[in-house]
């Protein structure tokens, strides 16, 4: 049975690895490949499990060590072209690594994974929708500057998803960044709010969703308090524990995974 590890998630670096300890798939490497190991070990889970990287868009809190973590394991890296070509451009893999690029659903890991486009500034942004060998379906959904009929059309279903609620938009107004980095959060190529991160959770508990984690909290501009307070009040037509699930994933593992 195949389980989601969120390893690492903020704005300071993200990971999570999909599978079981015998195989799976890890999902970017925004932190240091020493880190990404420990986070394995936490987990007991072997780093040698992982059968490919798959990589949702090229900003350091996502590749950080991704060349170190390739030259480690040397296993495939998969991304849409416009990544993959970017990676390479930033030698960011190590020389002789396997590139695949996910025009179509490939299959890692004994899962099968596609990829849909997401709006973020970043050439060839996406996000991964997996099948697992036991026939679930989980999402990885964040950095999605605003949610599209794409996103929508691709996440919809999905038993678990690890969802974007990046900034609370009084914090983001009132908090320490410049006033060109706020605007960038706040368009359609930045990030998702907590309020539209309820928005859109609501649609995924009416489509069948059960559980849904929420990744990518700005340590500046939310709280976990305060974004899972905004997502459970969008789902006031459910009940926690007997409709949907709502967890918030760490910042970086202490160990555990979510079954769905």
């Amino acid at each position: 049975m195949a389980q989601f590890y969120p390893l690492f998630s903020s704005s300071s670096g993200n990971a999570s690895y999909i599978g079981t300890r015998n195989e799976g798939i890890l999902i970017d490497a925004g932190v240091s490949c020493k880190r990404m190991l420990n986070a394995f070990a936490c987990n007991a889970i072997p780093i040698r499990s992982v059968r490919g990287i798959f990589i949702t868009h090229t900003h350091s809190d996502h590749i950080k060590g991704l060349r170190v973590l390739t030259a480690k394991l040397r296993v495939p890296v998969m991304g849409t072209e416009e990544t993959l070509r970017t990676l390479e451009e930033r030698d960011a893999l190590v020389p002789g690594t396997i590139t695949i690029p996910l025009t179509a659903e490939l299959i890692c890991g004994g899962m099968e994974i596609c990829a849909f486009p997401t709006m973020h500034d970043a050439p060839g942004s996406c996000g991964f929708r997996i099948h697992t060998a036991d026939d679930r379906y989980c999402a990885v959904c964040t950095d999605l500057g605003v949610v599209t009929d794409a996103v929508r059309h691709a996440v919809h279903g999905c038993d678990m998803v690890l969802l974007e609620a990046n900034y609370d938009p009084d914090m983001l107004k009132n908090g320490p960044y410049p006033l060109n980095l706020k605007s960038r959060i706040l368009s359609e190529h930045g990030h998702l709010s907590n309020a539209d991160s309820a928005a859109f959770a609501e649609e995924l508990v009416r489509s069948g969703t059960t559980r849904i984690l929420l990744g990518h909290l700005s340590p500046h501009n939310n709280t976990p308090a305060l974004a899972a307070k905004t997502v459970q009040d969008g789902l006031h037509d459910f009940t926690q524990g007997m409709d949907y699930q709502l967890g918030i994933a760490p910042v970086e593992t202490q160990g555990g995974a979510v079954i769905f």
